[in-house]
């Protein structure tokens, strides 16, 4: 049973980082109405983009690990919210008025891009973090085995909750919250009421852009490092699990998202680590299948 904890409370922390993505996707994609292939890759880009600069600041600056650290942060938030900015102005939007179906093609042009720009700043290598707040906290205790999450873990998951409350709050009670709602629903009746399609669809892809670099710098300083295909891999999941969540509700897409996260690590805690990716993505194939023959039944009644 303690096993089973311990299984869990490693969930949490994966489904933090994957609620705070899926919530992002669901403000990205809201308005756009196509699969945005580049969020996986604006995730990798801040966690990569975070490390180099704190390897920069440690060995050339000469800085504390704190204020590298510190300014890995800063300079990854800045990059990924300029990236996001152009993103939303120079293609995503251009081609959402003009073709929409080209947004696919474009986004994994931009993911393969960022992904090149990360690996040509790092000469194709990687660079690996200290271990970060690594102090076990211990929730329960039997014989010799102990079920804990260390502080870094912690603070992730309270970081991810906070930004999830808040953003929900904002969406729910906020003008922009209300706008966003509406251009979702109807692009062109928002507009004939007054509100900046535009500017609430380039405000949504930036926020969007921001959550995923922030879950993307909480999974570098855990993990230590993430490697230059992370961003399709991680990608694809948050495309499925915001599928079957709903991309017009970020808080339950962030539900959903933490759901699978449990999911996944109760797997690598039962069966076969290599196989996990595999079977997750079926299952959640599966969900889109079921999901969609049980619209269809209540259409057809």
């Amino acid at each position: 049973m303690i096993y089973l904890f311990q299984q869990a409370l490693n969930g949490l922390h994966s489904g933090a980082l994957y609620a705070l993505l899926a919530f992002g996707y669901a403000l990205t994609n809201g308005t756009l109405k196509r699969t945005n292939l580049a969020y996986g890759g604006l995730f990798a880009f801040g966690g990569q983009t975070m490390i180099l600069v704190a390897v920069f600041g440690w060995n050339v600056l000469w800085l504390t690990l704190p204020a590298t650290v510190a300014l890995g942060i800063a300079i990854a938030l800045a990059y990924v919210a300029l990236v996001s900015s152009l993103l939303a102005g120079r293609v995503l939007r251009p081609l959402a008025a003009a073709s929409p179906n080209a947004i696919v093609t474009a986004t994994l042009g931009v993911l393969i891009a960022l992904t090149e720009f990360s690996r040509i700043a790092a000469d194709t290598h990687d660079f690996w973090l200290p271990p970060m707040l690594a102090i076990p906290v211990v929730f329960a205790r039997t014989g010799s085995f102990e079920a804990t999450m260390t502080v870094i873990q912690l603070l992730n998951c309270a970081l991810a909750s906070v930004a999830l409350i808040l953003g929900g709050i904002a969406l729910s009670r906020s003008n922009f919250g209300r706008a966003w709602r509406a251009v979702c629903d109807d692009p062109g009746a928002a507009a004939l009421c007054g509100a900046d399609t535009d500017k609430i669809s380039h405000l949504a892809i930036v926020a969007g852009g921001l959550c995923a670099a922030t879950a993307g710098i909480m999974a570098g300083l855990f993990y230590g490092n993430i490697g230059f295909g992370a961003g399709l891999i991680y990608g694809l999941k948050i495309l499925f699990v915001t599928a079957v969540g709903g991309y017009l509700s970020p808080s339950r897409a962030a539900l959903g998202a933490a759901a699978y996260g449990l999911v996944e690590s109760l797997w690598a805690g039962y069966f076969p680590v290599e196989w996990r990716e595999a079977w997750m993505l079926v299952m959640l194939a599966a969900m889109l299948v079921l999901i969609g023959a049980g619209r269809d039944g209540v259409k057809a009644a």
